[in-house]
């Protein structure tokens, strides 16, 4: 589905312009966010442009519709009505390894939300909002993912996005409509979505982070445009005046003008904003243009009592109920509003957003993929509920460290306990290192373990080692042969996917026949390239890049 790009000229230099679906976003003139290559005679466009234009405004309408749902008591007023207008699908539809984390110390588990923003064309409106009339039916593509983690103790919460360019394995996913199976592969993750819905993003996130998403929620062009007045106003600011307008060296742009300084946006002009790329100067300085906007919205809303007008709390119930779309088992307002609740509680101070590390894809220049060592410790961190704020700490810690783990007695001595080792150092950003299965294999033997043998199986990755056994009564075995590499007794898992223990060695034990001592991350200490911003803080300010200076 990548598509050829057409780079554009007048970026920043040193930062990489937006592309959209492997081609450049050059918005047009009239702010519809249409391809440079994909524009036809009667204003309609190809597949790959045209989406930009609202799709920004996604995320930040599906967190506002939880807000509005989570506040939202009065909703009860024609309750049943609401449930009726909720979509539901299934949680997963691929296959995924995730394991739900464990409950800390006082039976707290965090949760996990994954939000998506469809570019899906399969109605009229979406239709005339998104562009050309035949797109339509088209499978659509998850354009803008945002994965929302609320901590155990629900003191602070995370908001991660991942480059919808972003070049990663997609699994094995079933649509649950139509029974179609379609096969593993690596493309950008925005495809996710055409390969079996929502549950296969969840399931593609899941493996990409090995972290157990809970929930998925999902908004379209017509939701969008729905929610996007409701707010009433959002504040942003500029360092200089801005006009994102179309120049000799590159055509297009928003339209955004605003002069030096802070301004109420909504409507047009909030749409303007959430899709500005040129006058910012990248793809990765829109994205946080739009953390801005949401930062803001996210205060505006905990500081307003507009819930207690109930003429407009209906609407905004109703709005928020017809914009989204649910994984089943939180598919009733009751359960939404729950989940509302839950984040609702969380102060602005304790909310992180950040982006995906990531580095320019090797294999081609309009993609991104994860930056290694930094998007690692970043998943680590939501693995292990480490706040990505200062202020905390992480609430898991006693439960899931390798200290605390219970270890059982092996069912065998050393020398009758058959391991086999895969190598799974392959990455998104790294090849396979040849021979790791041997060599840790060889490594076992020498410690005793005479019956292990390497997988001669390729391809295989792991962003983590990890050691897997099928049945309680190997457990023994596995945290064994595990202590005798150094691996981590949290490490250890039960997994129906293998028939005895397994060591797999992952993307992060490329050498040594030790496995490396991994320090636990502690609360705000972030890897770079996250760009992160702390929802309270009120004075982010966008740099305009000078050609859009006026």
């Amino acid at each position: 589905m990548t598509q050829s790009s057409v780079r554009g000229e007048g970026t920043r230099p040193g930062v990489r312009p937006a592309f959209v679906g492997g081609q450049e976003a050059t918005e047009g003139a009239d702010g519809s966010g249409r391809s440079g290559t994909g524009a036809t005679g009667d204003g309609g466009h190809r597949r790959g442009g045209p989406r930009r234009g609202r799709r920004v405004l996604r995320w930040s309408a599906v967190t506002l519709s939880l807000l509005i749902l989570g506040t939202a008591g009065a909703g009860y007023l024609y309750y049943e009505h609401l449930n009726g207008n909720i979509h539901k699908g299934q949680r997963s539809s691929g296959d995924a390894k995730a394991l739900k984390s464990k409950a800390n110390a006082a039976g707290q588990t965090p949760l996990n939300i994954l939000l998506i923003g469809s570019d899906s064309r399969n109605s009229d409106e979406n239709v005339k909002l998104g562009g050309a009339k035949y797109d339509r039916g088209s499978p659509p593509l998850g354009d803008v993912q945002m994965l929302i983690h609320l901590s155990a103790d629900r003191k602070s919460a995370a908001m991660v996005s991942i480059p919808r360019d972003t070049r990663v394995d997609i699994p094995k996913c079933t649509d649950p409509k139509t029974g179609k199976v379609y096969p593993p592969t690596n493309r950008i993750i925005n495809e996710s979505l055409a390969r079996g819905g929502a549950g296969c993003t969840l399931a593609t996130w899941e493996n990409l982070t090995g972290v157990y998403i809970d929930h998925w929620m999902t908004i379209d062009f017509s939701g969008v445009v729905r929610m996007a007045d409701a707010i009433g106003g959002v504040d942003v600011c500029v360092k200089q005046n801005v006009w994102d307008h179309p120049t000799a060296a590159v055509p297009g742009g928003s339209g955004l003008k605003l002069t030096e300084g802070t301004h109420k946006v909504q409507g047009k002009q909030a749409l303007q904003w959430l899709r500005t790329r040129h006058a910012w100067g990248s793809d990765l300085m829109r994205a946080r243009a739009q953390h801005m906007y949401l930062n803001s919205m996210i205060r505006k809303l905990k500081g307003q009592n507009v819930f207690t007008d109930t003429g407009r709390l209906m609407d905004l119930a109703e709005a928020a109920t017809k914009s989204l779309s649910v994984s089943e088992e939180i598919g009733t307002v009751k359960k939404l509003y729950d989940l509302g609740m839950q984040l609702k509680s969380v102060p602005t101070d304790r909310i992180t957003s950040v982006t995906m590390p990531n580095v320019q894809d090797p294999q081609n220049t309009d993609h991104v993929v994860p930056n290694g060592a930094s998007a690692d410790r970043l998943w680590q961190m939501l693995r292990d509920d480490v706040p990505l704020d200062d202020k905390g700490k992480a609430s898991g810690s006693k439960k899931t460290s390798a200290k605390s783990v219970a270890t059982k007695a092996p069912s065998a001595p050393d020398a009758q306990i058959g391991v086999l080792v895969q190598n799974a150092t392959r990455s998104s950003t790294l090849g396979p290192v040849s021979g790791r299965a041997g060599v840790i294999a060889q490594e076992l033997v020498a410690k005793g373990f005479s019956r292990a043998s390497k997988d001669a199986s390729a391809g295989l990755s792991e962003d983590t080692t990890v050691v897997r056994y099928p049945s309680a009564d190997l457990e023994g075995d596995a945290q064994r042969v595990a202590k005798s590499l150094n691996i981590p007794l949290s490490s250890v898992k039960r997994s129906t996917d293998v028939s005895g223990v397994t060591v797999v060695v992952g993307a992060d034990w490329r050498t040594g026949t030790a496995y490396p001592k991994q320090s636990a991350p502690k609360a705000g200490q972030l890897p770079s390239g996250t760009d992160a911003i702390n929802g309270s803080d009120k004075s982010q300010c966008m740099d305009v890049y000078a050609p859009y200076r006026w």
